[in-house]
């Protein structure tokens, strides 16, 4: 079921009917003498522990290295260190037991923490009782798929730069494993920047001639006949539905760049043939827009299809400049991130923690959706300001949710095919790399077992 969640600022004092908790359970807003009963049992727990020190990891702008303190995090999930995600607290700080192990791997990581006894751990929970706070415990280390080609190229895909620069562990996945059902493996899937509608990003006027991408093709096309499809528009449509599959059962499905908007297209286009001859070597069905299915849809609805083959663009879900003189620049394209109530709405305040509430804009194929394009039951996380751009949203389809994020690279404002990857040490405290992060760490707070 979608649940709408409106930004921190929008909600009332009296929480709204129907509001839902982070396991998506309904729930009503807690009256006075419950919510002074919970602050007495966590000041009880916390006091009753007051010998024990506390490891705080900040995430204001006190800390050295953001990135790599999502790592220490994971890191203590994986060794069975209990961690606490302070929404709303110092930037969303972390906290857990004291061990010398978890200082000892802070250290090695160059990340900034503070060792706090136990009467100032109570003091952070009474300050978070009061405020647009909340103390969310992770349970356990995601175990984390990407979605990504055997042919990626280094400059491809900024998440599995954080996931690698962060030191968390990953796998990798491709058509055969996902058509295969090895999703069900996984908490936790990135989709790498690819084009459910096989049409390779529309590259074709661009770098059609290149070697890689004729090679590309090549093995795209081997891989879908071997798979038993006619073309790999078909295969790349099976592979979305499998995807979709796996996210109403449970699964949380993270995307950047084209793989979002493509992703919704593919399934509209389920049964009809989208794509031109240069690509499946037939032309599209002259009726393809009208019989587009909306109903298949997880994130947008009513757009219109660009077919053109020449044209670097698959509809008018994304907002992209289409010339040099369009380009404003990182500053003048920042996004906003909205406050979410973090005791009410705990699953969006933890996807916009950050350190910064503006975070510099970037490109990408798919650089921003269009508003109007965003289904209603989408929570809108980040918009360009005075714009109809948003650049992040969130919803829930089935048991599991998926996370869309516009843009190709958070510190490289326009990405060229064949440019060096970027260099994370050079971005330790990234705000843009650091909502790609937040999606890392999410499933870990989920209570509900997911379906296999």
């Amino acid at each position: 079921m979608n649940v709408q969640v409106r930004p921190y600022r929008d909600i009332p004092v009296a929480r709204p009917r129907g509001a839902r908790n982070i396991s998506g359970a309904p729930r009503t807003a807690p009256g006075p003498l419950v919510r002074a009963l919970a602050l007495s049992l966590c000041l009880f727990a916390a006091h009753s522990n007051a010998a024990a020190d506390r490891l705080l990891v900040p995430m204001d702008l006190r800390q050295a290295n953001h990135l790599k303190a999502y790592g220490l995090a994971y890191w203590a999930l994986q060794h069975n260190i209990e961690v606490e995600w302070l929404l709303n607290y110092r930037g969303g700080a972390f906290m857990m037991e004291y061990v010398e192990s978890a200082a000892g791997e802070g250290r090695l990581r160059d990340v900034d923490f503070e060792r706090i006894d136990g009467a100032e751990a109570v003091r952070i929970y009474a300050e978070i009782e009061q405020g647009n706070m909340n103390a969310v415990r992770l349970e356990k280390a995601p175990k984390i798929a990407v979605y990504s080609p055997p042919n990626k190229q280094p400059w491809d895909d900024a998440v599995t730069l954080a996931l690698s620069y962060a030191e968390i562990p990953y796998d990798i996945l491709w058509d055969e494993e996902v058509l295969a059902g090895k999703l069900s493996e996984y908490d936790w899937l990135h989709l790498h920047h690819e084009d459910f509608t096989g049409q390779y990003g529309k590259f074709y006027r661009s770098h059609g001639r290149e070697l890689w991408y004729r090679r590309q093709q090549a093995q795209y096309e081997s891989l879908a006949n071997r798979l038993g499809f006619r073309t790999v528009s078909e295969e790349k449509g099976a592979v979305a539905r499998a995807i979709l599959d796996y996210i109403s059962s449970g699964g949380f499905v993270f995307a950047m760049c084209s793989a979002t908007d493509t992703f919704d297209i593919a399934l509209a286009a389920t049964g009809v043939d989208i794509v031109d001859t240069v690509y499946d070597g037939d032309p599209p069905d002259p009726d393809a827009q009208a019989r587009l299915d909306y109903s298949r849809t997880i994130a947008f609805e009513d757009f219109s299809l660009i077919t053109d083959p020449m044209e670097y663009e698959h509809a008018d879900i994304d907002v992209s400049p289409t010339t040099g003189a369009q380009l404003r620049g990182p500053d003048a394209d920042a996004f906003t991130l909205f406050e979410f109530s973090a005791k009410f709405d705990p699953v969006p305040a933890m996807l916009t923690q950050n350190h910064v509430p503006v975070v510099r804009g970037f490109l990408g194929q798919t650089t921003a959706f269009r508003r109007s394009r965003i289904r209603k039951s989408v929570t809108i996380m980040g918009e360009v300001s005075g714009t109809d751009q948003i650049k992040y949203i969130h919803g829930n389809v089935g048991r599991g949710t998926f996370t869309f994020y516009a843009g190709h690279d958070p510190e490289d404002y326009r990405h060229f095919v064949g440019d060096p990857p970027t260099e994370l040490a050079l971005h330790r405290n990234s705000p843009g790399y650091r909502l790609i992060l937040n999606n890392i760490l999410f499933p870990a707070a989920r209570k509900q077992k997911r379906k296999t």
